[in-house]
């Protein structure tokens, strides 16, 4: 049976990260069949777009806590010129007056999550997996082609990586998520993840994965299973 393990070399950097993961199986994310209820999706994602600017209170953008925690943490490890966390990533459109659109109903839902609590919120297609995934450092040139590329961007030594046997699944812990294992409208089995670095928000990490196990059943059917981890549960099954 195929694990997600958190590795060793991403607990001695990150010893007080909490990481919550959501296996949601037999989910329909279909345009089509979720035709009736995309229009809730819809709205859900406007008015998250609206709240997220309670996370931008400060004059300088990078001073915003729900920022400037990660970007201290990105200073722990080998980075891509250039990456940012995926929360900031949605809250610097916001910021500039661009909402975050849709793009399908899973991914819809979990950058509601995302934009409501201030927490970086990811998802991949578990049936693309190969092997065991991984949180980990990378070996360096662990394959990646990312979301909108053409061409390979590989890892590079020591970066935080998710991966799988056959390379990099997301980049830079959370930037960017690759081609072979994104959600699509294909997907029936889905690995959600929320991460949290700052202690004092073990609370919103929970409402918030709570939460998004449950729009993603109410709107997409099938089951969904939370786990929390953290430096003494760092293993689990698929």
């Amino acid at each position: 049976m195929k694990r997600f393990i958190i590795t060793e070399e991403f607990w001695e950097l990150f010893p007080k990260a909490e990481i919550a993961i959501i296996l949601a199986k037999g989910i329909n994310n279909s345009e089509e069949l979720s035709e009736d209820v995309r229009p809730d999706i819809i709205e859900m994602l406007e008015k998250s777009n609206k709240n997220a600017k309670k996370f931008l209170t400060e004059d300088v953008f990078s001073k915003n806590k729900v920022i400037s925690v990660w970007r201290d943490a990105y200073k722990q490890f080998k980075t891509k010129k250039g990456a940012r966390c995926s929360i900031e990533a949605l809250l610097k459109r916001i910021d500039k007056g661009n909402d975050v659109g849709a793009i399908n109903p899973l991914v819809d839902i979990y950058n509601t999550v995302s934009l409501t609590y201030g927490l970086p919120c990811g998802g991949e297609d578990i049936d693309n997996f190969e092997g065991d995934m991984l949180l980990t450092k990378a070996n360096g040139n662990e394959a990646f082609l990312a979301l909108g590329d053409e061409e390979y961007n590989n890892a590079l030594p020591g970066e935080i990586i998710y991966k799988d046997d056959a390379g990099a699944v997301c980049r830079c812990w959370n930037w960017r998520d690759g081609q072979r294992t994104m959600l699509t409208e294909d997907t029936t089995n889905a690995f959600l993840i929320i991460e949290s670095i700052d202690p004092t928000r073990s609370g919103d990490l929970k409402e918030a994965t709570q939460l998004l196990a449950e729009l993603t059943c109410k709107f997409l059917g099938g089951s969904a299973t939370i786990t929390y981890m953290n430096k003494e549960n760092r293993e689990l099954k698929l």
